[in-house]
């Protein structure tokens, strides 16, 4: 039986987010998760969830649940706030106990499986540094295999302690110079994760794709984990 396409009203009450059918009527046979960056909010990433226009794939923004302090703006997905004692800046690795309950659980086990009938196969993440350190240790806390994580900028918490590697295919990409996509981080991934790549690209930080050239790897990756039924007629099985 088809998934039900997710609406807001699937999702607990106390989550902000947005939900992006897709384009042309299409069927959501996959779903994308979109987890914003550090002072950020739901709404870039709604943006680029239109723009990606991924074919029979809905969008879901969610924003992260806790606003900064001091009257900042923006949000964070830590389960605190610790400021680096050299340059002030807010440190991303804080935490993720919060946001892994509500993505896991509260998103994905919750709602897009036991509500609308997805199978975690057909469910991807895609996360800015502190979103995409929160998907990678949401993914990782579950038993099943994810249709895969996108994460840029983002490296594996240094609170999760990988027992044993994750099914889930993981793509990680940053600069080639001033990024936290270090080798160190690079190394940490690969033995958290069995299905694993990592695209160094040719720039300064960890900033989202600016061009097509940049953009290639995170679609080759997309091209290859989303699933589709066009051509596939009504009732019948996939097997395997």
């Amino acid at each position: 039986m088809a998934p039900q396409l997710p609406t807001r009203s699937h999702f607990p009450p106390t989550l902000n987010l947005t939900v992006t059918p897709p384009p042309s009527s299409q069927q959501a046979i996959n779903v994308l998760v979109l987890l914003h960056g550090l002072g950020d909010t739901n709404v870039s990433f709604t943006t680029l969830g239109n723009q990606l226009a991924l074919p029979e794939t809905a969008c879901i923004s969610l924003q992260a649940p806790t606003p900064l302090p001091f009257d900042l703006a923006g949000f964070h997905w830590g389960d605190d706030i610790h400021f680096d004692s050299t340059d002030g800046h807010m440190e991303l690795d804080t935490g993720f106990v919060k946001a892994v309950e509500i993505i896991a659980e509260d998103v994905i086990n919750t709602t897009l499986v036991k509500q609308c009938g997805y199978t975690p196969r057909n469910i991807l993440l895609f996360g800015f540094g502190q979103g995409g350190m929160a998907a990678l240790a949401a993914v990782h806390s579950l038993p099943a295999e994810l249709g895969g994580v996108v994460s840029i900028g983002g490296p594996l918490p240094t609170s999760l302690i990988a027992k044993e590697k994750s099914k889930t295919p993981v793509l990680a990409l940053g600069g080639s110079s001033n990024t936290l996509t270090t080798k160190s981080a690079v190394n940490r991934l690969k033995t958290a994760f069995d299905n694993f790549e990592y695209h160094k690209w040719d720039k300064r930080g960890d900033g989202m794709p600016s061009n097509r050239e940049e953009m290639l790897p995170i679609m080759k990756f997309f091209a290859r984990r989303l699933r589709s039924r066009s051509g596939v007629p009504e009732g019948s099985v996939e097997i395997g």
